[in-house]
């Protein structure tokens, strides 16, 4: 391993998520045929040698307790096998020993379970699968479960959402270290749509009304995402779908778990993300375009969802 190169290190087992592994794994690699050396990646798991991931497919690692020297960054991953990954008590002292010298500390998907089962997520932000925040969160009262975010940042741990979210997490360590140009570049050679912002959902606005429409809001949600500029109001919404404003409201709640407003909102700050990243024309005609009425009113939704301001935005994503 050349002097220069960062070390990162993969804690994998048996069971383990492919992708939580190959796509941060890719991530590294990619980055460093643009910068020569810029990162030595090594694959590890309790015992070493093969390990049979979620696919079916064996990867070769070295036993955990043979590895040595500093290491940069320590990436763990997530899979089905986490849950016997947590009866290894050998396997959380190693994570807890290591990760005190450690430049920062990672998971990806439900390897979150192991950050958290050996102590290092306490009264930290995190996140996972959003299929596994409710259960972090009861098994682990002390950390401050983010099901929203693809990733998080608290100091040095750095946690992301489920399977490609580990992509959009490298992305963000290699910009960390090497720059955002050279991110951009990674993220276009592993023909990533788009490098998303860690505040950036889990889920994106229409998939989730999706999931939880029935056949009284599904129409209406389609509508909802074609006529952005209309007055979207509960009371509108609510006649549309043949309800009392009342009764559409905590209806829309119990199926959703949220607001229509909240789901408006959402549905603008997407169509106004695509367009900036796709397009040239002025933010305040995005902001009218998309319903907001005007600008500022779309730079609050923007810090709300996203963490920056339009402008901001498109300075950053922009194709």
């Amino acid at each position: 391993m050349p002097r220069s190169a960062r070390r990162v290190v993969v804690v994998a087992f048996e069971g383990a998520q492919l992708l939580d592994v190959a796509g941060p794994a890719q991530t590294f690699a990619s980055a460093a045929e643009i910068v020569p050396d810029a990162y030595a990646i090594e694959l590890v798991s309790p015992r070493g040698g093969a390990i049979t991931t979620s696919a079916g497919i064996a990867l070769h690692s070295q036993p955990m307790a043979a590895l040595r020297g500093a290491i940069d960054t320590l990436v763990v991953v997530g899979g089905p096998g986490v849950t016997p990954a947590l009866t290894d008590r050998a396997l959380l002292r190693t994570l807890r020993r290591w990760s005190a010298r450690v430049r920062r500390t990672c998971s990806v998907c439900t390897g979150a379970f192991l950050l958290a089962g050996a102590g290092l997520l306490d009264g930290k932000r995190a996140t996972t699968h959003w299929g596994y925040c409710k259960i972090l969160q009861a098994r682990h009262p002390d950390v401050r479960v983010e099901p929203d975010p693809i990733f998080v940042r608290d100091g040095d741990v750095w946690t992301s959402a489920g399977v490609t979210a580990g992509i959009d997490l490298a992305l963000a360590l290699v910009e960390a270290d090497l720059g955002h140009e050279v991110a951009m570049r990674v993220a276009r050679r592993l023909v990533v749509f788009l490098k998303r912002p860690g505040g950036q959902s889990q889920f994106s606005a229409p998939l989730s009304a999706q999931l939880a429409a029935d056949d009284g809001l599904d129409g209406l949600h389609a509508w909802m995402a074609d006529h952005l500029g209309a007055d979207l109001r509960v009371e509108h919404l609510a006649a549309r779908a043949g309800m009392s404003p009342r009764t559409f409201a905590r209806v829309y709640a119990q199926k959703l778990g949220t607001t229509p407003a909240k789901t408006v909102e959402r549905l603008r700050v997407e169509a106004a993300r695509r367009a900036l990243e796709d397009g040239a024309a002025p933010i305040k005609q995005v902001a009218h375009r998309c319903g907001f009425g005007d600008e500022e009113r779309m730079r609050r939704a923007f810090v709300r969802r996203l963490g920056v301001s339009p402008s901001d935005y498109r300075a950053r994503f922009a194709g």
